[in-house]
């Protein structure tokens, strides 16, 4: 199910939105940001795999459990 989002940018960014998309070959800006949204996420979990333990060692995860 999708839910509607409305942001409000200053002109420049709508442009440059619209300039990225196209540029990279998505279908619309909608697309685009749920492209960047997705890479958001992406980076996060990559960034919490990487960790570090109180003692200083770093985590290696074998699964979402080994990162609690």
């Amino acid at each position: 199910m999708r839910t509607i989002m409305n942001i409000s940018v200053p002109k420049e960014t709508a442009l440059a939105a619209k300039r990225a998309a196209r540029e990279d070959g998505f279908a619309s800006v909608s697309e685009y940001f749920r492209h960047l949204l997705r890479e958001e996420n992406r980076r996060k979990l990559a960034a919490s795999i990487r960790r570090q333990d109180k003692s200083g060692k770093w985590i290696e995860a074998k699964s979402m459990r080994n990162l609690r």
